[in-house]
Formats: structure tokens, sequence, C-alpha cells
């Protein structure tokens, strides 16, 4: 019994778990968060044939970067070097398994202190090594809009176009690092 003056005030509980998917806006939202959650643990986990093939191996394809294409010039010359002190790196994989890409054409092309990206001498094109890493050599990049920044590209067909456009920490710097994943066209 409750002390004198005290009202106790009862409400039975409603468990919307107990209910049909349909009735209960709690329980589809329970439903939904369940299937959410399985989603994440199979693609920490992926079941064969579940997976898209070009995520199956982590390795997602790389989207193409706002303003990677300025100034591209198709067919840009294969060279061994653009000039010296600053160098231009990276990797090229195959979407989904990830395996090293060689003999992929990547143009590169950038404002340095030969002049800026419309600059013939500031274009050209390397190809990768067995293990798909590629390296060219060229001027200092300057700020171009303000930004030091180099462009690379990818568009030889065998797989879906890339236009990568990395900007540099600063303008100091000597060498700029970016990778391909590329996705079959």
């Amino acid at each position: 019994m409750p002390a004198k003056g005290v009202t106790v005030m009862t409400k039975r509980f409603h468990n919307p778990l107990h209910s049909y998917p349909h009735s209960h806006p709690q329980n589809r939202r329970a439903f939904l968060l369940g299937a959410a959650s399985a989603g994440a643990a199979l693609s920490q986990f992926p079941l064969p044939g579940i997976i898209t093939p070009a995520l199956a191996g982590g390795f997602a394809p790389t989207q193409s970067m706002r303003g990677g294409a300025n100034n591209y010039r198709p067919n840009a010359p294969l060279v061994d070097r653009l000039g010296s002190g600053f160098w231009v790196s990276g990797t090229v994989r195959r979407a989904g398994d990830g395996v090293p890409l060689e003999g992929v054409r990547i143009q590169i092309w950038a404002a340095t202190t030969l002049g800026g990206e419309r600059e013939p001498r500031n274009h050209g094109s390397v190809l990768t090594a067995a293990d798909g890493s590629f390296r060219l050599e060229m001027e200092q990049i300057v700020p171009n809009f303000g930004q030091p920044h180099a462009h690379l590209a990818y568009d030889d067909g065998a797989y879906e176009t890339v236009f990568l456009r990395p900007v540099m920490p600063s303008a100091e710097d000597t060498s700029v690092s970016t990778d391909f994943v590329l996705a079959p066209a």
C-alpha cells in the first residue's frame, strides 16, 4: 500500500517488438536497423556471389576529381622526363582484386617553372612498371589559381577514364603521389 496522500499511477508497457512489422513504426525501424547491421557485417565478411566483383577484394574504383581534366591534351607523348627537381609518382591497380597493372599509360601535366598547364613542355605520359608503379621527374610545380597541383589521367579505353587533380599542401613540396584503381570499361 502506498503512503497516505501518494497516488500511484500505473501504465501497462507495450513492447512494439511483440507486434507485426507493419503495425508499429518502431518495429519497422528495428527491422531496418537489423537489416543495415547485417549488410555491414556482410561487407566485412563477404559471401561469394553476393558482393559485386568490383568491390569483392576491397579495391573500389577511383573516381575522377573535379577539375582533373582541365587543359587535358589527348595522347600526350611518352617521355622519360619533363625537367628536374620534382617527382610525380603513384600506382595503378585493378578494381576488385587490386592486382597491379603493368604497361598502363598515365598522362601527367601541371603548371611548372617552364610555364602554365597549356605549355606543351609540361605534358607527358609514362607507362607503369610490373608492380603497377609509375614515376616522372619534371620541373618544380608552381601554384595555379592559388593551389600547387598536378593533373594525372588514364584514358586508354580498356578501363574507365579517370582524371585526378591532387593538390599539394605547400608550393615548397618537391613531390606528389597519387594512386589509381581502375574499373574495366
